[in-house]
């Protein structure tokens, strides 16, 4: 073997033992900067986001909305999240009567704002009608849902989207049914007849007719699991809100329908529970 041929040999063998080390010591590229705690937020819904009777009779209490309220009463998601960004800002987007049918043009109104996550409850006045035939239908619901988070996708495509299960309006009837004033205030106020008509009735049509209407709040739920689990950035309760087990002294005395105060709390607590850590911008990743 020449002189060259042994140089050459040998300055590869370095190479090949040194390569690592140099590999080891070359810069990593950057990592992707992790997403920020939102700076704004919008919660779009109905009467129930509004706060509606949650300190006064027939007004809208915002301050107390489970979402975006400001009472330290009910620590909303937006209190608990300007823990960690004191510069949040809220937008309280729903309207008391507010249906799926409304959520299109409340997406339109969350994306104009420009704001980094949004809420949504809705589906209980689908279900909560006149008559059980005055009910929204599943397929409706759906089409104007998918509307909905398809709006929201496009315009706010960084935004985190949280959507709330419609909640279990068969409860309602199961604890109020045995109240005087629950009763009184569920006639005289026409509310939900759909499924609070006859309250006392034990009759098999006036049981089925509950269960019907239970079953198409069940729908509307599987309606809001399945469109957001499309959508890497939504994430659905899980059917949080649909199985809590929420008492009569939860709702307001003025409707015995309405969350009061304490009922807006406990939603904050359930629903944020499952919602994303926005506080922990690394849990996002899995989105």
């Amino acid at each position: 073997m020449d002189i060259r041929r042994r140089t050459l040999v040998l300055l590869s063998a370095v190479a090949f033992v040194f390569l690592p080390a140099f590999a080891v010591a070359l810069p990593s590229p950057a990592l992707a900067a992790a997403p920020p705690v939102p700076g704004s937020m919008a919660s779009m819904g109905d009467s129930i986001t509004r706060g509606f009777n949650a300190c006064g009779f027939y007004l809208d209490c915002t301050s107390r909305s489970w979402s975006t309220g400001s009472s330290s009463s009910v620590n909303s998601h937006y209190l608990r999240l300007r823990a960690a960004n004191p510069s949040l800002v809220a937008h309280n987007d729903a309207k008391s009567g507010a249906t799926v049918a409304d959520m299109p043009g409340q997406a339109q109104q969350a994306v104009s704002q420009g704001v980094d996550y949004v809420t949504i409850l809705i589906g209980a006045n689908d279900a909560c009608a006149s008559s059980e035939d005055g009910m929204t239908s599943v397929a409706d619901f759906e089409t104007r849902f998918r509307a909905t988070i398809e709006t929201l996708s496009t315009g706010l495509p960084e935004a985190s989207i949280f959507v709330a299960s419609v909640p279990d309006l068969k409860r309602l009837w199961e604890v109020g049914k045995g109240n005087l004033a629950a009763r009184t205030a569920w006639a005289a106020l026409d509310i939900c007849q759909s499924m609070l008509a006859r309250p006392r009735s034990t009759d098999a049509a006036d049981a089925a007719r509950r269960d019907r209407v239970r079953q198409r709040v069940a729908d509307y739920n599987t309606v809001l699991s399945t469109v957001c689990a499309e959508r890497p950035a939504c994430r659905y309760d899980g059917g949080a809100v649909f199985g809590y087990p929420f008492a009569l002294a939860d709702l307001s005395t003025w409707d015995y329908f309405h969350p009061n105060t304490n009922g807006q709390k406990i939603l904050a607590e359930v629903t944020y529970a499952a919602s994303f850590d926005l506080t922990s911008p690394d849990s996002l990743d899995d989105r």
